[in-house]
């Protein structure tokens, strides 16, 4: 699934350092490193390439870039894998070995915008390390040991089943129907990539992409794969990530993702509030539905804050495209995610203003489905299948915006997707008996 193979970029290693060789096949084609591939056993523990590699790439008004690999040691980070992606404006920094998540993005103070400054996009998770899937149990406290490295701006929750921990049904090996104990969020953001490679494109806008594949795969499960590309253009303050999610499988499969987006201050603060459009917007739970009015608002960190988590059916425009947006007190920074509702249905916020040591953050996430566990979704309807052989395609792009002018803009065209008035639910729904 990786096409763009044409021009081959030896890569030396020597003493846990890497340098760049060029070989040119006179194809024309775009510049491609591979970082990790198991097919071959190649790994490069460290590594950096930058504009000055690549001249052909890199017309001289063009703003700096770089990508380097890093791993890091000690504690339960020992053997994580880290690529940072900066060009120019973003430093967007990725796990490997985590699935593929983004730890954090941060937005620099660029002269040629204006009113801009500089902004980190993540939160302060009370998890410091990057840890490493091996040290993780996602079956500790009831199914919650997904949380024990939950830390990440970007998570993907996924691929077989995503949501609340509980009971749900599965045919085992001998064809019958049995009970399992489902984990949270699933297993994809644990899971480290098989293979790994860096593209620059040759051709203009010359766009740097980080692709990565991740399997989930078993005998008698699921055969799922996720073939990953994070990419941005060289001075542009926008990312964008694309995913297509393959069934190896003889017979179909169920899957569930959900793209677990995560913001702490400084972009979240007291009178922060989120932007959407949409066609209804319900409390998942009893306790979220005593604020329903206030969903689109935010508070300072309290402390012994219960999570309240919001179901939203978003508009799109003709094309299918929607948007949603997080923004600060002063309405002068934000920043946004632009998707399809016809690959990701479904948004969902999770609001979290809890003491800062509890870990102060909001999400916001696109998906196939929400939250629930897996066998509630099935009820609903909201788990899709693939066929064998089947693929599915997500396309997600993610804005950072300073400035007033910038950010009233982009709330103005997210707001002419509500032509008419949504309906905010003030219960709960109602969920299928165990």
């Amino acid at each position: 699934m990786f096409h763009r193979f044409h021009f081959v970029l030896a890569v030396l290693a020597c003493s846990g350092a890497a340098t760049v060789g060029l070989a040119q096949d006179n194809s024309g084609g775009d510049h491609v490193i591979v970082l990790t591939d198991t097919e071959t056993n190649t790994r490069t523990e460290n590594f950096r390439i930058t504009s000055k590699d690549f001249a052909d790439v890199s017309p001289q008004n063009s703003p700096a870039w770089l990508v380097e690999k890093t791993t890091l040691h000690g504690g339960k980070q020992e053997g994580c894998e880290l690529v940072t992606i900066d060009n120019g404006v973003l430093e967007i920094v990725v796990v490997p070995t985590r699935g593929m998540s983004v730890l954090r993005v941060t937005k620099k103070a660029n002269s040629n915008e204006p009113d801009s400054t500089a902004m980190r996009f993540g939160w302060d998770s009370p998890v410091k390390e990057v840890v490493h899937p091996q040290y993780i149990n996602l079956e500790s406290r009831g199914g919650l040991g997904w949380l024990e490295g939950f830390n990440e701006w970007m998570v993907r929750c996924g691929l077989e089943y995503a949501g609340h921990p509980g009971k749900d049904v599965f045919t085992n090996n001998v064809g019958d129907k049995v009970e399992m104990d489902l984990t949270l969020h699933g297993k994809i953001g644990n899971i480290p990539a098989s293979k790994v490679t860096v593209t620059v494109d040759r051709e203009a806008p010359h766009r740097i992409r980080l692709q990565g594949i991740v399997n989930e795969r078993m005998f008698y499960g699921p055969k799922l794969e996720l073939i990953t590309e994070i990419s941005t253009v060289p001075g542009e303050s926008t990312l964008r990530i694309t995913d297509t999610l393959v069934n190896h499988g003889a017979d179909e499969q169920e899957f569930q993702l959900i793209y677990h987006t995560n913001f702490g201050t400084p972009l979240l603060e007291k009178n922060a509030r989120t932007v959407v459009a949409a066609e209804k917007i319900e409390p998942m739970n009893d306790n979220a539905a005593k604020s329903i009015d206030h969903f689109a608002s935010y508070q300072a960190p309290t402390k012994g804050f219960i999570e309240e988590v919001y179901l939203v059916y978003p508009i799109a425009d003709a094309s299918g495209r929607t948007q949603a947006m997080l923004v600060n007190a002063a309405g002068d920074q934000a920043a946004s995610i632009a998707w399809n509702t016809s690959q990701l249905p479904y948004l969902t916020i999770w609001k979290n203003t809890a003491a800062e040591a509890d870990g102060y953050v909001t999400g916001i996430e696109p998906g196939t489905g929400f939250p629930f566990n897996r066998n509630i979704e099935r009820h609903f309807g909201r788990v899709p299948k693939l066929a064998p052989g089947q693929s599915r395609r997500f396309e997600l792009d993610y804005g950072f915006h300073s400035g007033a002018e910038a950010v009233n803009k982009l709330e103005a065209e997210i707001r002419t997707l509500q032509t008419a008035p949504g309906v905010l639910e003030e219960k709960s729904p109602t969920l299928p008996s165990p």
